[in-house]
């Protein structure tokens, strides 16, 4: 990390990782597309011996990710899920966890359905800093989970804070970075002692890879964390490895696309009649604002917001869009647009879902780097048929 410590972001993702091929100076680093390394004699090899354990283009991708992150290290694994696992499970077992009431709902499902009989998760509003405080003194959890922003709704967490409540209290905190990814948000930086991402989203970028990361500075417990994936394997192959670093790349201009059209695409909605409330934490509306401008350095691609009408107008709304794809996922170059109560957190129990405000007139976009303009036209004319 100390040699790119200088540099902006928008040379790190190009240069951290990316120096030319020593072999034969390619400029674009080669695939190591092997499973396994020659050795010299038993044992005497070359820093690398089977590709589930380490591999050069991975090793490159972890190294532009650390500098990103400003971290000292950084593990790639085969999918966001997977990067969250090993985590859990570097928490021994019977602890209690802190998990946010509002989080992914693969992560939902993740401790709801898995690890709930191995540890004692508690789900709480992490907004919430005097009941966060009560929940870890009365419970001495040894795992905070935060997403900041959320997903859906787009809550925002006090990292900074949470974090050094975490600490007085002996906890590790970990914040799952995925929405606002490196370029607009450094948990690190704010106390966290882990970060988080799922390299599908917003790293690649692109649509065409699954993978995880996470990304800290502390020597000991990132050596478990890789032994705990050298023993399991969620490892990532050297191709997909290879096309995050290439989608890495463009990072700082794609995040700026994102933002740029979200903010006019959240403003467009909030003065729209036939929406009732918009999410979006560039917006003044919204509740966290102030805390946002604080410890984010924008206010990235994503967009929550809630139409007036029932179920069936969402599907003839969400039915009815061109442009916008209507699809699972987020952070890639094109617009999505989903119905989470349906599709991304229909895991989540409804009774859940609806105490958090996930309601059937939910609609969540992940706004691409297209033409604004075109992107407005086809919501505007998908509105019309509600």
């Amino acid at each position: 990390m100390s040699k790119y410590k200088d540099m902006d972001i928008s040379s790190k993702v190009i240069h951290a990782g990316g120096h030319p091929d020593k072999e034969t100076g390619a400029i674009m680093p080669p695939i190591y597309q092997t499973s396994t390394y020659a050795q010299s004699s038993p044992g005497v090899h070359k820093g690398y011996e089977y590709t589930r354990s380490h591999n050069p283009t991975r090793t490159r991708l972890e190294e532009c990710l650390a500098a990103i992150e400003n971290a000292k290290y950084a593990l790639v694994t085969a999918s966001g899920i997977s990067s969250a696992m090993l985590v859990v499970q570097s928490i021994p077992p019977g602890s209690t966890i802190v998990v946010g009431d509002d989080v992914y709902g693969g992560t939902y499902r993740m401790f709801s359905t898995i690890f709930h009989e191995t540890y004692n998760i508690i789900f709480i509003d992490t907004t919430d800093l005097k009941l966060v405080e009560k929940t870890i003194t009365d419970h001495k959890p040894k795992l905070i989970w935060l997403e900041s922003p959320t997903n859906p709704m787009l809550k925002i967490s006090d990292i900074r804070k949470i974090s050094s409540l975490a600490k007085k209290y002996k906890c590790k905190s970990i914040v799952d970075n995925t929405f606002m990814s490196p370029y607009f948000q450094n948990p690190l930086e704010l106390g966290a002692d882990i970060v988080l991402h799922s390299m599908t989203k917003f790293i690649n970028g692109h649509s065409d890879v699954i993978g995880g990361c996470l990304m800290l500075n502390d020597k000991k417990h990132y050596q478990k964390l890789w032994t705990l994936q050298n023993s399991l394997g969620p490892t990532q192959s050297p191709f997909d490895s290879w096309l995050v670093l290439r989608g890495l790349k463009t990072l700082a201009v794609r995040m700026e696309a994102h933002q740029k059209n979200a903010l006019k695409i959240a403003k467009f909605l909030e003065s729209h009649n036939k929406v009732e409330r918009v999410l979006y934490p560039g917006l003044k509306s919204h509740p966290s604002y102030k805390l946002a401008k604080k410890q984010m350095k924008g206010s990235g691609g994503m967009i929550t917001f809630f139409l007036k009408g029932n179920l069936g107008q969402s599907k003839k709304f969400l039915s009815s869009v061109k442009i916008f794809s209507l699809a699972e996922s987020l952070g890639g170059v094109e617009s999505l647009i989903e119905h989470p109560a349906i599709m991304t957190h229909a895991s989540v129990p409804a009774s859940v879902r609806k105490e958090l405000g996930i309601h059937d007139n939910l609609i969540r976009l992940s706004v691409g780097i297209e033409n604004c303009d075109d992107l407005i036209k086809d919501l505007e004319q998908a509105l019309k048929k509600v």
